[in-house]
């Protein structure tokens, strides 16, 4: 995207916005349509009004003929109803489909994200880009957001301007009467020219000078973004539970409010934007209003002086007076609106830098062979890792092979490279060097969905949803709740489920449903171990599983673990070794390297080891009274 203060050409910012049109459309054709419809519709219907006032006046003042009357007073009342009856269609469906237009677009980010690269999800340029895109659309309403006005407000001024062009052409072609003296100057075309030419003027200066205040917004792009998100925030954080303690505890509240009653703050009082209101955005935006008080003096003294000369009677001032103001209203919006979408390009630049993040991770053609005997065999050849941007590798000349129905514990302190042995394993991500096999085949050929859904994986980080508890463990609405039932009994849970008075059906927390259930974090892990069990996948992951387990439930886990992974492959990461005692192998992480690996009795029994050394320093806690 190009900087803010970088000018975007006009053909830039109208390209952009042609795209962001489109995109609308394409996603949600009668949301757009209807709109269109509808304000077209709006647009072109007063006309009919004025123009058959226009006649009925006109025969009022002139000959009171009264068959005409009646036949005209029936036609208005007829296209009157007419008019209501299908508005009120139009705007029937319009409403359907333009409800919550901010769901709709958020629709669009959230289908974007989960169809991206983990790797580019997993990135804080891509959150950050979300953050500003989100910032801009809540704050001034910038972005894709606006697009929603903008082609409004084309339909809608360019509806107007040929309506009121068609009811406006005969007020220049209308001769004054020769016997009106000094009044036939009026009929000289180069007079005509020049009124014309003062009213596209003065309409083209009012909305220019608007957009002019209006483009500050776009000017200053990053100090609009830091100050929403400053305040999106610290005004905000009260409504955050999950830090109400910290909150209270530390008065974090004394910090939000120095940022919040900023007064020199982007949109504080004594700030940029108030500073700007006071100078030029302020002057620009009362100029504008001023010149388009003077378009309706100068329309309102050449309409009267031509029907003062004779050139048409009284009903033909109303037509004109009203529709060659439709006519400057309608370019006046145009104009406006053009205006607007240059200005809203740099946020919809935004829009589209986020929406055009490229998916690079191949996705692989080969199906995963569906074993009934779960007989896969994965390996790790001279893998190493690094992560986007950093300089350093998390892994190193990583080789290791699994066995079918093994179970691998992985030990290593923090930033040893655990999680992200996992994440590659799950492919994640790919490796930086070296290759990883299924079957003595690199898992990048296989079908990326397919490889993925021999995986069950409980991360540090999981998350549950504020779904039913059995939607929960499925992930599905439709599912088998014997089989729900079974997985949560099995990963420890089955005692509070009996207290779940709505058992599978009891909703977690109350983001939804005001009779959800709050859980506690152990009983949470519980439910997440008892959807790696739901999904039944060759291979079952653990990352932590046990860290928010009190010591007898923990212990109730390692007792049922066998139980628990049946004839899957499991490979169990863990800080507490006391659960490594089970596991038929151990793969001991530092600095990124497999350094030993082994089983526990062979390993603890290397005094000069790795192992030994983290075994002894948690093991002295429990040993030493």
């Amino acid at each position: 995207m190009k900087d803010s203060k970088d000018h975007m050409s006009f053909s830039e910012a109208m390209a952009i916005n042609r795209r962001a049109i489109l995109l609308l459309y394409r996603r949600y054709p009668q949301m757009v349509v209807s709109r269109l419809a509808c304000d077209v519709w709006n647009a072109v219907t007063p006309f009919a009004g004025i123009w058959l006032s226009a006649l009925i006046i006109d025969e009022l003042t002139g000959s009171r003929d009264g068959g005409r009357l009646k036949f005209l007073a029936l036609v208005a009342l007829a296209s009157a109803a007419a008019i209501g009856l299908i508005s009120a269609v139009l705007t029937k469906w319009s409403n359907t489909h333009n409800t919550s237009p901010w769901h709709k677009f958020e629709k669009i980010y959230s289908e974007k994200l989960l169809k991206m690269d983990f790797a580019d999800i997993d990135s804080t340029k891509t959150h950050e880009l979300l953050s500003a895109i989100r910032q801009n659309q809540d704050s001034g309403g910038w972005g894709l957001i606006r697009m929603e006005r903008v082609y409004k407000n084309l339909a809608s001024s360019v509806s107007t301007l040929l309506g009121g062009v068609a009811l406006t052409v005969t007020l220049f072609t209308s001769r004054v009467p020769e016997s009106a003296g000094a009044y036939t100057i009026l009929n000289h075309p180069l007079f005509i020219l020049l009124v014309a030419a003062v009213m596209l003027a003065v309409t083209y200066i009012a909305p220019v000078l608007a957009n002019k205040a209006g483009s500050y917004w776009a000017l200053h792009i990053e100090e609009h973004k830091m100050g929403n998100r400053l305040f999106g925030f610290f005004a905000l954080i009260g409504f955050k539970n999950n830090l109400a303690a910290d909150v209270r505890i530390y008065r974090q509240d004394i910090t939000c409010k120095k940022y919040i009653d900023n007064d020199k703050d982007a949109f504080g009082s004594r700030g940029l934007f108030a500073k700007l209101a006071k100078g030029p955005m302020g002057l620009y935006s009362a100029a504008s209003a001023g010149i388009s008080v003077i378009f309706t003096g100068i329309v309102y003294v050449f309409v009267c002086l031509k029907a003062v000369a004779g050139a048409f009677g009284l009903g033909a001032v109303t037509q004109y007076v009203a529709s060659i103001t439709k006519v400057s209203n309608g370019m006046s919006t145009l104009i406006a609106t053009v205006g607007e979408m240059r200005n809203n390009a740099p946020f919809l630049a935004q829009v589209f830098a986020f929406l055009d993040i490229p998916n690079n991770m191949y996705q692989g053609s080969l199906t995963v062979e569906k074993r009934n005997d779960r007989n896969y065999e994965v390996e790790f050849r001279n893998v190493s890792f690094k992560y986007p941007g950093s300089e350093n590798d998390s892994l190193r000349g990583v080789n290791m092979k699994f066995k079918v129905g093994e179970r691998l514990a992985v030990v290593g302190m923090n930033g040893s490279g655990k999680t992200t042995f996992i994440k590659l394993l799950c492919r994640l991500y790919d490796p930086t060097e070296g290759e990883i096999l299924l079957n003595g085949i690199n898992i990048k050929k296989y079908n990326y969905l397919d490889y993925m859904m021999i995986f069950s994986v409980v991360f540090q980080d999981f998350k549950l949803f504020a779904l039913k508890l059995g939607e929960n463990v499925s992930s599905k609405v439709d599912y088998d709740k014997g089989l729900a039932l079974d997985c949560l009994e099995k990963a420890g849970f089955g005692e509070r489920l009996q207290e779940m008075q709505g058992g599978l059906d009891t909703y977690l927390y109350t983001d939804y449903n005001k009779d959800g259930v709050n859980i506690s974090g152990g009983e949470a892990q519980k439910i997440a171990i008892a959807r790696t069990l739901y999904k039944n996948a060759p291979f079952i992951i653990l990352d932590e599983p046990t860290a928010a387990l009190d010591p007898i439930a923990e212990a109730e886990i390692y007792s049922k673990f066998d139980e628990i992974a049946g004839d899957k492959t499991a490979i169990y990461i863990s800080h507490r070794l006391s659960s490594c005692k089970f596991c038929d192998e151990i793969a001991v992480f530092h600095d990124g390297s497999v350094i030993q690996q082994g089983t526990h009795e062979e390993l603890v029994s290397d005094e000069s080891g790795k192992y030994y050394e983290l075994w002894h320093a948690q093991a002295q806690y429990y040993t030493e009274l």
